[in-house]
């Protein structure tokens, strides 16, 4: 059995956690005396870091919200100068502001670490080479699989999205073993292999990989395993944690949540603590993060939190995978998409009404994504000519809202369903239990 970390990656619980309450505590107080968001939310709340004691009197620090990342955009959540920070990532945010994230050196060798371990949990070392189709660029997916894949001694190769014949042909003309991208766009390319006549398993070297980005279910692994005998592996993380963060081990049961990195809380919808591996929302603190403090973090994410020791010998806690949101934010093709920023473009263009709605659908494993907008009265048109200038408007503003791109449908007013109520403005008919 591998490991990256032994000591730390086998460490008992009752030592885990009490390496936890001490980073917690540190935390605290670095936080309330450099960060004047923490400051101040904690002084509002009546706690200060004297009163941190334990993990039950840390639960009286006030949660951390997404919409905390809007309302302090772009950098007043960094308690680092931009002089000691070494990069920062950029990801979609929830009214067309985006989450910028800021990283020290420590920062990016903790977020290579604890990639790096999970890497070495299902198998990868300094022998294998692999494809990484993650973005290179501000989303974090790309560049944190690349230095950590560096950082156990594997070849990297960075093929970047898409280019789907281009992939395939690395796959074939070099020794890749390993992939890193979404399940989506894996089970498109054993589609594309397919129709050319190309057996993943006798013509390529490939046998295992990272999934991530998007939700996905277990059946979906076992077809794509079967079908291409590459073995799955999930991957979760948010850019505000550093980016892609835990990975499961080749047991495949639940990612390893690091608890030297991270303090995980599994909550209720009253806010108590859940019972160990019942459902109930993720609240996460990093704790070891120096340029962005995230303390009590609501992700908003549903699942489970396990103790029990994982048969390949590891001893931290599992998080069993995701089973839903709450909230109304969408993962579309890797990329974090709220209704509020399709709204808020919609509400910035004069010829269009307020009513919209977006329609989710699957094709060949790819995501489509359509939404569907009024015309005001007044902006009626019969020249079909402008009314595609005006579409091809409408997809540029979401895409450079968005970051993916949109189909956009102009309808004619009154065509789209009235609520007497609360508008239901998503229809998501997307499966993923291929």
């Amino acid at each position: 059995m591998a490991f990256w970390n032994k000591e730390i990656e086998t460490m008992p619980r009752a030592e885990l956690e009490k390496l936890q309450l001490s980073l917690l505590k540190k935390n605290v107080r670095t936080m309330y005396d450099s960060s004047k968001f923490i400051h101040d939310r904690m002084k509002a709340a009546g706690v200060s870091p004297a009163d941190v004691t334990d993990l039950k009197t840390f639960r009286k620090i006030p949660f951390m919200l997404k919409t905390d990342f809007r309302d302090n955009y772009p950098d007043k959540l960094f308690v680092k100068p931009y002089e000691e920070l070494e990069r920062l990532h950029v990801s979609s945010g929830t009214t067309g502001k985006p989450t910028v994230v800021g990283y020290t050196k420590k920062d990016l060798e903790i977020w290579a670490e604890s990639l790096a371990r999970g890497m070495v949990s299902f198998g990868m070392s300094n022998k294998d080479l692999i494809q990484n189709a993650h973005g290179y660029g501000l989303f974090t997916g790309g560049l944190g699989v690349h230095y950590a894949a560096e950082k156990i001694g594997a070849t990297v190769l960075p093929a970047s999205t898409g280019n789907t014949e281009r992939q395939i042909q690395l796959m074939r003309d070099l020794p890749v073993t390993a992939f890193a991208g979404t399940p989506s766009y894996l089970f498109h390319i054993a589609d594309v292999c397919d129709e050319k006549g190309i057996d993943i398993q006798r013509d390529t070297k490939l046998r295992m990989a990272i999934a991530g980005g998007e939700p996905w279910s277990e059946s979906m692994r076992i077809k794509i395993q079967n079908r291409t005998g590459i073995r799955m592996h999930n991957c979760y993380g948010a850019s505000e944690f550093y980016g892609p963060s835990f990975l499961e081990c080749e047991k495949q049961s639940g990612l390893h949540a690091w608890a030297d990195i991270c303090y995980i809380e599994i909550l209720d919808k009253n806010g108590d603590q859940c019972a160990e591996g019942e459902r109930g929302e993720v609240v996460i603190t990093m704790l070891q993060k120096e340029a962005f403090p995230l303390i009590r973090y609501k992700i908003m994410d549903i699942s489970a939190l396990v103790w029990e020791k994982c048969e390949c010998g590891r001893t931290h806690p599992r998080l069993m995978r995701i089973s839903g949101r709450t909230d109304d934010m969408l993962c579309v093709r890797g990329v974090n998409v709220f209704p509020s920023q399709v709204e808020s473009v919609i509400g910035e263009i004069p010829f269009l009404s307020t009513f919209y709605h977006i329609t989710l659908e699957n094709k060949n494993y790819m995501d489509d994504m359509v939404v569907e907008v009024e015309l005001n009265e007044s902006s009626l048109k019969e020249d079909m000519t402008e009314l595609l200038k005006r579409t091809r408007f409408v997809e540029d503003r979401l895409k450079n809202v968005l970051s993916i791109s949109a189909k956009v449908k102009l309808v004619l007013p009154g065509t789209l369903k009235r609520f007497e109520g609360k508008s239901q403005h998503v229809t998501d008919n997307r499966r993923y239990d291929w």
